[in-house]
């Protein structure tokens, strides 16, 4: 089995660039496939410079639809129309980060907002429509087994909130910005050569809840859980979050699996979840191999 990151934040193997975005190139016996396909074509060329053909690809993964997971689909189309791509039917809403100044004029109980009060910065983060009309488009309404090898599932349950991060993640409906409830992310579960291992993009649903459900549908613990964490923050971390990212640390202890990380994780965040975690977390940085 090969896993390889095609590209993620930080800046790793040489001639690979890095971008905010995530993509994972996985062979198994049965399968040459990709887990998102980053934010644009610099996958595609990462791919070249580590010497990945992605023309054998026959199935791709998109994790959630925001546009830093699924940029590159399009431009892997035209070298590979081939492969059958698997994403959630809700993945193409209308996905955007919002900034809003919290006044009392501007701020409701639930957290959505309308056109007008949006008093800072909308921006859209979803997937490019285009990919609906993809010859190879396969839209899932919830949990799907691909084959022996390959399953995805979808968060129907949380223990607990999601990352405090998510907060500005928002689903337009209308002219509602509603807090967005993250049910277009799936995840990627692969039996193959003893392991079973667990791949998310960005863990918006909690990486707590997304292990518990695991739990309830597989049964007991992945092997390895690959994911980012959704905890990266650009400005200084509160007292309170700090707290928080310490407790996923304590919590994923828990749990008989090997964690690699990247992405939205940030760098801050994973010194000092590796303070608790030791070697039961590593990252992975652009071009690294798991497998």
């Amino acid at each position: 089995m090969k896993i390889i990151n095609l590209i993620e934040n930080t800046e790793g193997a040489a001639g690979c660039s890095a971008a905010h975005g995530l993509s994972f190139y996985i062979e198994t016996p049965m399968h040459r496939l990709l887990m998102d396909l980053g934010p644009s074509s610099a996958t595609l060329d990462n791919a070249v410079a580590l010497g990945i053909d992605l023309s054998n690809v026959d199935t791709v993964i998109l994790s959630h639809g925001h546009y830093d997971h699924s940029g590159g689909i399009m431009p892997f189309a035209e070298v590979n129309d081939r492969a059958v791509i698997y994403m959630q039917r809700s993945a193409l809403g209308e996905y955007y980060s919002v900034h809003v100044e919290e006044t009392q004029d501007s701020k409701t109980n639930d957290h959505n907002y309308t056109d007008e009060h949006l008093s800072a910065s909308c921006r859209y983060i979803g997937i490019d429509k285009s990919i609906a009309e993809l010859k190879g488009l396969r839209l899932l309404d919830g949990d799907y087994r691909i084959d022996d090898e390959l399953s995805v599932f979808v968060i129907d349950e949380r223990v607990e909130d999601i990352p405090f991060t998510n907060a500005r993640l928002k689903v337009k409906r209308g002219d509602i910005y509603e807090q967005d409830d993250f049910s277009h992310e799936e995840a990627l579960v692969i039996s193959a050569e003893g392991k079973n291992i667990l791949l998310s993009g960005c863990a918006h649903n909690g990486m707590i809840n997304i292990l518990e459900v695991y739990r309830r549908k597989y049964g007991g613990d992945p092997d390895i859980a690959i994911s980012g964490f959704h905890l990266v923050k650009k400005s200084e971390y509160t007292g309170s979050e700090l707290s928080e990212i310490r407790n996923i640390a304590e919590r994923l202890m828990k749990y008989n699996t090997k964690f690699y990380t990247c992405h939205c994780t940030g760098l801050i965040a994973f010194d000092i979840m590796r303070e608790i975690m030791g070697d039961k977390l590593d990252y992975i940085h652009t071009g690294g191999r798991i497998f």
